[in-house]
């Protein structure tokens, strides 16, 4: 359902979270493996977010990414992925074609719209403290 772009940048957004919800910042490497992914990738990744300001970036001794908690309850898994892949995931085809719509409707169209309109649903009224939450409890795993 989600590109490996956005995998990854919801899995780091999320151990972000639970680090900052511990007040701790956590560098690259670490969130890298914790989310079994390449670093480089994920630097990318973080870039994105970064300027998307779902997460902070502080540099020098000390540093890290960073999500304040008050931040935390504002920011929906939609706002996350938008940033990472746009609209897509909201409007797109389920086949991929370019050209389905409500007039033109490929094979798929009527049953992945519903489809399409709850997963919109669960990302919209999804935030990061929820899930972070979770995390900090032990109920849910980032990697096994």
């Amino acid at each position: 359902m989600f590109s490996k772009t956005c995998e990854y940048g919801i899995r780091a957004t999320i151990f972000i979270a639970s680090q900052s919800y511990q007040n701790q910042r956590v560098g690259l490497k670490d969130i890298a493996k914790k989310i079994d992914s390449p670093e480089a990738f994920t630097a990318k990744i973080l870039q994105i977010l970064s300027k998307g300001n779902i997460i902070n970036s502080v540099k020098g001794v000390g540093g890290g990414f960073e999500i304040p908690r008050e931040t935390m309850r504002e920011v929906k898994l939609a706002q996350i992925v938008n940033a990472l892949e746009g609209d897509r995931v909201f409007t797109g085809c389920g086949l991929g074609l370019t050209n389905c719509s409500d007039d033109h409707p490929c094979p798929m169209h009527e049953k992945f719209k519903s489809i399409r309109t709850e997963l919109a649903n669960m990302l919209e009224n999804t935030n990061l403290e929820e899930l972070a939450m979770g995390i900090k409890s032990g109920d849910t795993f980032l990697k096994y």
